[in-house]
């Protein structure tokens, strides 16, 4: 491995370029949400909803150091908005490392440093 290069695989790579958008936009609308009721509490659906991409996105994520901190919304707890927030905000900062760490220059183009 070249210092200053970390691997990932072609799979990861894929469902990181494809989760980054759909994460990115669901914590907007949190974040927007979050600054007129805060304190509203949010439905089941849209707890699965939230789940169901965060899984996703742990895939990536699954040997990450921050895999650790990242937790899924328990649909049990009834979460606020202001918590879907803060926990999307902590996926959205692990996938921007990711990339960081994994997508780079090689000499020639900006690409995934892939296996």
């Amino acid at each position: 491995m070249s210092k200053g290069k970390f691997y990932t695989s072609n799979e990861k790579a894929q469902t990181h370029d494809t989760m980054t958008p759909l994460l990115s936009a669901m914590y907007s609308e949190f974040k927007e949400l979050s600054k007129k009721k805060p304190d509203s509490a949010v439905s089941k659906s849209k707890i699965k909803i939230v789940n169901r991409l965060l899984e996703k996105v742990r895939d990536v994520l699954a040997d990450e150091d921050s895999i650790e901190f990242l937790d899924l919304l328990d649909e049990d707890d009834v979460p606020q908005v202001s918590d879907v927030t803060l926990i999307l905000s902590q996926y959205v900062a692990a996938m921007d490392a990711f990339r960081g760490k994994h997508h780079g220059w090689d000499g020639a183009n900006n690409k995934w440093f892939i296996k």
